[in-house]
């Protein structure tokens, strides 16, 4: 199956060509810019084509920009493709956001990667190290249907199992769920409260612990807490800490903070990032 990948020297297209090489797919790179073509080159030893070209005969088409580009990208490309070409997105944001043109002949598939987990059974140190995944570190991921033929999941969901190797899980749900998940469950929920942690310990820095001794304390704490939290172990929090944790709520949580999961609030998330 001949796959075209746009945006191929970019840091993501990079990745997936890399995952790419050497699979049972033929790949027909697409970079625009003189330095990511440079990039392929140095990193995977990939020449690039004319978009044209790459398109020709392609089966499915992988677009691997950000998500403010899909719309031109998508827009250029969409009447050069063949009847029961697959397109797929990498991100749900621009799909969501309605970025995609209207071709009712064309597939539209999204996928995601969950990243590896930080309850995992890796051994190796370079799966340790492996913190975005796709290089040795297994991963789960989510995928779309969002438009086609029933029988297109099967073939997208093989081709996201191939450009986010090693795979742990493959999960499937909607492109709204995905929505859910990112941006709102992962950055609005999951990175605004991590990025509050590490404002926290410097703060308790500032107020003279000593740096080290406060980012070995947040961590090991975030492992324990978080595999009691996750059932990862049969565990509970002691009194005192749940006395915390009834005292703290209230006062870093607005009441009204699962707002955020609402339809019209994950809209106009999606709306300022695409």
């Amino acid at each position: 199956m001949k796959i075209a990948l746009v945006g191929a020297g970019g840091k993501m297209g990079v990745r997936l060509s890399r995952n790419l090489k050497g699979s049972r797919y033929s790949v027909a790179h697409v970079e625009v810019s003189e330095a990511g073509r440079r990039r392929l080159k140095d990193e995977v030893g990939a020449d690039c084509l004319a978009l044209e070209e790459a398109l020709d005969g392609a089966r499915a088409v992988i677009l691997a920009v950000p998500d403010t580009a899909i719309r031109k990208v998508a827009e250029g490309l969409i009447d050069k493709v063949a009847p029961g070409t697959m397109l797929i997105a990498l991100d749900a944001a621009a799909p969501f956001a309605g970025h995609l043109p209207e071709r009712e002949d064309v597939t539209f598939f999204v996928t995601h990667p969950c990243h590896p987990p930080i309850f995992n059974d890796e051994t190796e140190m370079a799966a340790r190290q492996d913190h975005f995944g796709g290089i040795a570190a297994k991963q789960a991921i989510v995928s779309a249907l969002m438009q086609g033929p029933e029988e297109d999941f099967a073939v997208g969901e093989e081709i996201a199992k191939t450009i986010f190797k090693p795979i742990l899980r493959s999960h499937r749900v909607t492109v709204e769920q995905m929505a859910l998940l990112e941006p709102g469950l992962s950055e609005t929920v999951c990175a605004t409260l991590l990025v509050v942690m590490k404002e926290a310990m410097d703060e308790v820095v500032r107020r003279g612990v000593e740096p080290t001794a406060a980012r070995d304390f947040l961590l090991g704490h975030l492992n324990v807490l978080g595999a009691v939290v996750m059932g990862e172990v049969d565990g509970v929090f002691s009194d005192a800490c749940n006395k915390a944790i009834a005292n703290g709520k209230p006062r870093l949580m607005r009441d009204d903070w699962l707002g955020v999961f609402e339809p019209e609030e994950i809209a106009e998330s999606i709306r300022r990032i695409t």
